[in-house]
Parts: C-alpha cells; structure tokens; sequence
C-alpha cells in the first residue's frame, strides 16, 4: 500500500486555487465577451476600445490572484499556482524536488479541472469562439513576438515577487503587486501573447481549443524568464530568499523551511 504523500494538503490547495483561477477566467471572459452578454453588445454599440475593454478582465483576474494569495488556502500553499513559479523556487532551494513535482502535477491538474468546471457551470458558454476557452494565442505579430513578450513579463512578475517578498518592510504587499502586475499585462500585453505566464493555466484550455500547436510558447517561455530573474537574484540581489511563499502569514505550517519574516 503506497504511503500518503506527506504535503498532500498542499497539493491539493494548488490544484484547487487554480481550478478557481480558471472558473473565474472563463466565467469573466464570457461576461465581458460572449456574443449574447449584454456588456459585450453595449461595448460594441459604444465603439470601445479593445485596450478599455481589457481593464475589467484585467481588473477581474488581478482581485482573484489577490484573493488566493491571502485567503487561508493560499497562506498555506504558497500560492504558486504556476509551474514556472515552482520551479523558480526549485531553483531557490527553497521547496525539495518531490514538492515541486507534486506542486506541477497539481497545477496541471488544476487547470484541466477549472477549465472542464467552467464550461459545465456557464453551459457550454465558453466553447464560443468570442471566448474560446480562454485559450491563451500569439497575436497578429507571430510566434516569436509571443514568445518574447512571454519571456519578459515572467522575468518581471518573478523579479518583483522576489524583491518585494524579501523585503520585511513590504513583504504583506507582495500578492497585491503580483495581482497589479497580472491586471496591468492583460491590458497591454495580451494582444501579443494572450497574457498566460503559466504553462498549467493555458494547457487546459489550449487543449478544448485545438491550439496545442504553439504550446511551446508557454511551455518554454515563462519557465524560462522565471528562472532568468531567480538567477540574478541570486547573483545580485543583498537579501536572501526567505521562503517560497507570496503571502507569509505569523503563524501555521509552512513546508518550506523558510526563515520568520517579520514587518
């Protein structure tokens, strides 16, 4: 009989919180999107502006990284909910290799989970192709501005993360910055890429798509600016990487090793 893995609550959380992520990107998306939403059909009447029409999914996706990093799931967790942040950390020395294999194969299984949920709770509404399942795609300017554009805002969303985190005086303001930084990308740098940072998060949804062909993109990409920005902190940055987690609560259990971190 195989033993229980032993941060097994922990996993879970992961594959739960981005689950969440996803009902609530589709279940967004087809409310700002859908042909027969009302919003979408007064945008259109109001001739707005596709960056005006980003800023309430931006809006709506930055308040919900915000609310996983502090709810108590997310304080117990980490909040990765991303592989390219896990291994980021992997690289830190900050979570062991059995946590962060457990930590992916969680968030892959998230993804699928969310994504195949928000279809069944909004009735098939995200299959249209105005939402597409969320699907993240390059844009008009190709596989190699995507990729690029991927590569960057991951290498800026980790370095704040790491910055911020590791600063005492700051470190309670690191999921608020994040969740800032997810909003602002949807805004501007969607058209590029579709904004994921997260291979677990567009996997999913590529996959209900049919548009596995540029997976590559954000298999490769975010992993890849993530772990650029833990290499030159490491190599630059004064203070060390305290622990793995975004929000750091004073008290419970943390599977991380991590040094206290205090205001």
């Amino acid at each position: 009989m195989l033993a229980r893995p032993k941060h097994l609550p922990e996993y879970l959380i992961e594959a739960g919180s981005l689950a969440l992520f996803m009902v609530s990107a589709a279940g967004f998306a087809t409310l700002l999107q859908h042909p027969t939403s009302p919003i979408a059909a007064a945008f259109a009447r109001a001739g707005v502006s596709p960056v005006v029409q980003r800023i309430p999914m931006g809006l709506a996706m930055g308040l919900t990284a915000i609310a996983i990093v502090y709810s108590p799931f997310g304080a117990r967790s980490g909040a990765h909910i991303n592989p390219a942040v896990t291994l980021a950390f992997l690289r830190l020395g900050k979570i062991a290799s059995r946590d962060a294999t457990g930590y992916i194969a969680a968030q892959f299984a998230g993804g699928i989970i969310g994504i195949v949920t928000a279809v069944g709770i909004f009735g098939g509404l995200p299959a249209d192709p105005a939402v597409n399942y969320v699907a993240t795609q390059p844009g008009n300017a190709g596989p190699v501005a995507a990729f690029v554009a991927e590569l960057i805002i991951s290498f800026c969303l980790m370095s704040l993360v790491l910055h911020v985190s590791n600063t005492p005086r700051i470190a309670r303001l690191t999921g608020l910055c994040a969740g800032a930084l997810v909003a602002t990308y949807i805004v501007i740098e969607a058209p590029l890429s579709g904004m994921s940072m997260n291979p677990a998060r567009t996997f999913g949804a590529n996959v209900l798509a049919h548009t596995t062909r540029t997976l590559w993109i954000y298999f490769t990409a975010p992993p890849l600016g993530m772990l650029l920005a833990a290499e030159l902190y490491v190599r630059t940055a004064s203070r060390p990487v305290r622990c793995a987690k975004l929000n750091h609560p004073t008290s419970g259990p943390c599977i991380f090793g991590c040094e206290e971190i205090t205001a």
